[in-house]
């Protein structure tokens, strides 16, 4: 399946859409997740889980939670999932964008999307997990408003190898 396009700058004839991925969506959210993550494969310690995923780990995730996807001329160009934790918080993971569209507000427009969602349902907030390997991720996070909240290690490791990170909605 190619994922680029002609153009990838957005346009007045070339908006980008968002909606709720379907199970029609699984195979392309999934090669925009391995481009989207390629960068890190020998980056990150240890290894993202994100590069075994494959059309059934993402078709399981997708039935236990929701997805949103960003469209430009009808190719999926990103998406992120996201389902409600235990405690009411809205969590969400993989947030993937094609390296030809970043820079673009996609990222922010998924976790703007997700927020959203969040607001409708009255959950307290969301949360995400970001690698402490990834400081500008973290970075760019707080200045959407999310605060580390848990340093957290993977089995096997004595230091902290990710964060959890919350945008607490204030309720007057």
């Amino acid at each position: 399946m190619e994922l680029t396009l002609e153009d990838p700058k957005p346009n007045k004839q070339n908006e980008m859409a968002l909606r709720d991925a379907t199970d029609r969506d699984v195979q392309a959210m999934l090669e925009v997740m391995r481009a989207a993550f390629v960068e890190y494969r020998k980056v990150l310690d240890p290894p993202s889980a994100a590069h075994a995923e494959t059309v059934e780990t993402v078709r399981r995730r997708l039935g236990r939670g929701r997805a949103v996807v960003a469209e430009l001329q009808n190719q999926i160009v990103g998406f992120a999932f996201y389902e409600v934790q235990s405690d009411g918080l809205f969590y969400f993971s993989r947030l993937s964008v094609l390296p030809a569209f970043r820079r673009r507000g996609i990222g922010l427009a998924l976790v703007e999307y997700i927020e959203g969602r969040a607001a409708e349902a009255n959950a307290p907030g969301v949360r995400l997990g970001a690698r402490v390997q990834l400081p500008h991720l973290v970075a760019r996070y707080e200045k959407m408003g999310y605060r580390i909240t848990r340093y957290m290690k993977h089995e096997g490791y004595t230091q902290p190898t990710y964060v959890y990170m919350e945008k607490i909605y204030s309720r007057a």
